[in-house]
């Protein structure tokens, strides 16, 4: 049984890929294989199998870790980082125009 809580990457209960992220328990459509992510949403099936928990290893030295104003800081526009996050069904910054949305532009 899997706790109710559960928040990350976990093998995935469907046997579909080799991780899929889970969101307060709830399978969610990320999923993982070989490190590249993409989106399949979950079947309406019940799970196969038990999902474990996926530990990753962070560097010690912080390596690993994204700082302020290295690479591309997640990518895309607002406008496109929104849309990814309301995939997700985020409202956060909903209420806020996107800067082509405000008046007079």
């Amino acid at each position: 049984m899997m706790d109710d809580r559960a928040e990350g990457w976990y093998t995935d209960p469907f046997g579909r890929h080799e991780a899929r992220w889970m969101s307060d328990g709830t399978p969610t459509k990320l999923v993982r294989d070989g490190g590249d992510e993409s989106y399949d949403d979950p079947p309406d099936e019940e799970p196969i199998v038990t999902p474990s928990r996926i530990v990753e290893e962070q560097a010690a030295d912080g390596s690993d870790l994204l700082r302020s104003g290295e690479g591309d800081g997640g990518g895309g526009t607002l406008s496109e980082r929104l849309h990814e996050a309301g995939q997700f069904g985020a409202t956060w910054g909903s209420h806020i125009p996107l800067p082509n949305q405000r008046e007079g532009h």
